[in-house]
């Protein structure tokens, strides 16, 4: 009887409080699906899937239903009939209806998700315009790293956003032309899996460079089918991709390679004879059913002539075209080497650990003209930065979910490095490309960036709170080689940046958010010594309160206002070897996001930003921040999967901004329109593209600059500007096998 009472007991405590269901979600394939949502609105619980398709669901009584939704896969409902089960879903057309707003601090990497399925990307600048709000502008000819714009930050080619790949960072610190130089044309934009981006200074994982935010791409593990494409289009351009399965029958290993060539002319009228290569390889492996390990290794090389950027004055007086060029020698070289090893491993159903190691081999040569003949009226201005780096680094994160009363507590810790060793940092006066006239700058850079963050999720109820530190070490080392005597300048820093979080989701619709965070702006190693390490690593403070939401079922709303203050913006000037402090400065602004499903086959996406950005040390009407975007727009309407047809219908849109201190000389805007249609017919898809559909004329790039031509007696300051794409057509073919 005693036995009788016990089994009981037994029986009603499960009724009461249910079993830890275990499982994995797979597709039709068996391969496991990251992130699936399942529920149980019986006892109000749910659970996402690991990197290996794993879960873990508490609370759950045996026939008792489950619902399992998967971005790109039909919904599934069952009830559960065991303790360990394997969940199949089947792939299905992207609707909107069926996404889940996860309770999470990157809930807003939705966005990114929705935006790869119905636009995906094509070329490499379309990579960073993924990211709402975040513009970007080529000027030298298309081999040197696209100008970043986003709240409020003219970051000029990453100085305060971090950009990773895989883990492996792509800014680069102390850079011959600047610093946190983002170079990201060695990413085959077909292989980009998933984009991962986050505004403001509030993830304790994101250190150097995440001033106003971070972009972290991921690149595909395997291929579900190989193909070949080629495109062709005006001015010379040709691009051929290919990407092939190595390994299409293992269940547990799968290996790829992709290639991408491109030449082209571009419109301007002296020719840039610009080519690049891509290769990639990439090798994954199960170890266990818990654990795997991928291998990646990478190579880019370009060259390209570029006409730079031309004074105003020219173009008005008709003494060159739009596209024409004061120095058409100008141009340059690059190069990069990865290799990268990813270990990822389950230790136990609620222990998760993260590392990789990578290393990469940069050159680099550019050649560049801003002022003409200002500083020589006889052999004119022209620059040269050169530099020959090697980085090495490593990441490492461990998770931890546990259960303490009513709480869900997820605890995270981190450790990691970068080092940066350059040899021969170089900035020299040049004439004709080919002449060194005298050096500006020379000497070798080592640069030490050790951190460790501790990262908590606390879960009651609704709520989820985030507290968060990270601390980073750096080392800076300098031997100036112009020097006549031979010494080391270094200087060490050390930035501690919590961080402290807010969600509240109302339900699977909504969910409203509070960021806070320190952050920093890091400077160059030569910034570093001149200034004898003070304010080697200037504070920024910011913060901001949004929400995210589904009003209708088909239609996600985003919204966020921000603030973020920084007490000091130390710049080196790569073009002239000198530092320019810029003192403190705020910005305010407010982010709006659409993104509307009409029906199964059209999509519509609008973004939407407004910022205020001001010096703070400066009287008003002296106090803008050059370059700085005030009003930017974007959108679109795409269609997929229409009896074989997609593409789309998308603008963009700059409002004018103020190009100096005072504005009194304006960077014009600008609105460009570009579309896209495709077909597929069996193994074969033909698409055409067509870039600034309307042949509007815009200036990519805008800069105040004080410049002299060579028969001028005096300088004139005036806007200077590399031109942007006309008209451009392209079309394009792709065979699968």
């Amino acid at each position: 009887m005693k036995h009788f009472y016990l089994l009981l007991m037994t029986v009603v405590s499960f009724s009461a409080f249910g079993q830890t269901i275990k499982g994995i979600v797979l597709d039709a394939k068996g391969n496991p699906i990251e992130n699936a949502y399942l529920s149980n609105n019986a006892s109000s619980t749910h659970a996402h899937t690991n990197e290996f398709g794993q879960f873990v669901l508490d609370k759950t009584i045996l026939g008792e239903l489950v619902v399992v939704t998967a971005f790109g896969y039909k919904k599934k409902e069952f009830n559960i009939s065991a303790t360990d089960i394997s969940v199949v879903l089947e792939d299905a057309m992207f609707k909107l209806d069926e996404i889940i707003i996860q309770p999470k601090i990157s809930a807003m990497n939705v966005i990114s998700k929705i935006d790869l399925q119905t636009t995906p990307v094509n070329s490499s600048q379309e990579i960073l315009r993924k990211v709402p709000g975040l513009f970007i502008g080529q000027h030298a000819g298309g081999g040197k790293a696209e100008q970043i714009f986003l709240r409020g930050f003219d970051i000029d080619h990453g100085t305060d956003i971090a950009i990773s790949v895989d883990g492996m960072p792509v800014n680069m610190v102390s850079h011959a032309h600047g610093q946190g130089y983002a170079d990201l044309h060695f990413v085959i934009p077909e292989t980009v899996e998933k984009i991962d981006f986050g505004k403001g200074a509030y993830f304790a994982d994101k250190g150097d460079f995440a001033t106003a935010g971070y972009v972290a791409f991921k690149t595909k593990e395997k291929l579900e089918q190989s193909f070949i494409s080629l495109e062709a289009g005006q001015f010379n351009t040709q691009r051929l991709v290919g990407m092939f399965s190595l390994l299409e029958n293992s269940k547990k290993q799968s290996a790829y390679i992709a290639s991408e060539y491109i030449l082209t002319d571009g419109p301007f009228d002296s020719p840039q004879n610009f080519n690049r290569v891509n290769l990639l390889g990439k090798f994954t492996t199960l170890l266990d059913e818990n654990s795997k390990v991928s291998f990646t290794a990478s190579h880019f090389a370009s060259r390209w002539d570029a006409s730079g950027q031309i004074p105003q004055r020219l173009v008005d007086e008709g003494v060159i075209s739009r596209f024409g060029a004061v120095d058409d020698t100008e141009g340059g070289r690059t190069s990069r080497t990865n290799f990268n090893v990813a270990l990822t491993k389950a230790i136990d159903e609620n222990t998760f650990f993260k590392a990789n190691v990578f290393y990469s081999k940069y050159d680099f040569e550019l050649f560049s003209n801003f002022t003409f003949f200002l500083e020589d009226a006889v052999n004119g201005d022209q620059i040269k930065q050169k530099e020959n780096r090697s980085i090495y680094g490593m990441n490492s994160d461990w998770t931890k979910k546990m259960k303490h009363n009513d709480w869900d507590i997820q605890l995270q810790a981190g450790l990691g490095f970068r080092a940066d060793a350059t040899k021969d940092t170089e900035l020299s006066h040049t004439l004709g490309r080919t002449t060194t006239l005298d050096p500006i700058k020379l000497g070798d850079i080592e640069q030490f960036n050790g951190f460790n963050y501790w990262n908590a999720e606390f879960k009651h109820g609704r709520w989820l709170i985030n507290p968060a530190v990270r601390f980073d070490f750096f080392k800076y080392n300098y031997q100036d080689k112009l020097e006549s005597f031979y010494r080391t300048q270094a200087e060490t820093a050390f930035k501690i940046s919590p961080k402290l979080n807010f969600v509240y989701s109302q339900n699977n619709n909504a969910q409203f958010f509070l960021k806070t965070g320190l952050g920093f702006h890091s400077n160059d190693t030569r910034v570093v010594v001149e200034n004898n390490g003070k304010q080697i690593l200037p504070s920024s403070l910011g913060f901001d309160l949004g929400t995210i939401f589904k009003p209708v079922p088909k239609l996600i709303v985003n919204t966020a206002l921000w603030a973020l203050f920084l007490e000091q913006e130390f710049v080196y000037v790569g073009d002239a070897g000198i530092v320019e402090p810029s003192g403190k400065t705020k910005r305010m602004g407010a982010d709006l996001g659409l993104r509307y499903q009409i029906n199964d086959y059209l999509f519509l996406d609008s973004d939407a930003t407004y910022t205020y950005a001001r010096s703070s040390d400066e009287p008003s009407g002296q106090n803008y921040i050059s370059l700085a975007p005030d009003f930017t727009l974007t959108g679109g309407l795409s269609w997929q999967k229409w009896n074989g047809f997609s593409g789309g219908i998308h603008y963009r849109h700059l409002k004018n901004r103020p190009a100096n201190e005072d504005n009194s000389i304006v960077a014009k805007g600008y609105g460009i329109v570009d579309c896209n249609l495709n077909y597929v017919l069996k193994k074969v898809s033909f698409g055409i593209s067509i870039e600034n559909v309307l042949n509007s004329e815009w200036n990519e790039t805008q800069f105040a600059t004080e410049s002299r031509l060579q028969n001028e007696p005096n300088s004139v300051e005036e806007i200077h500007f590399t031109p942007g794409t006309p008209f451009y057509l392209k079309g394009k073919i792709s065979y699968t096998f």
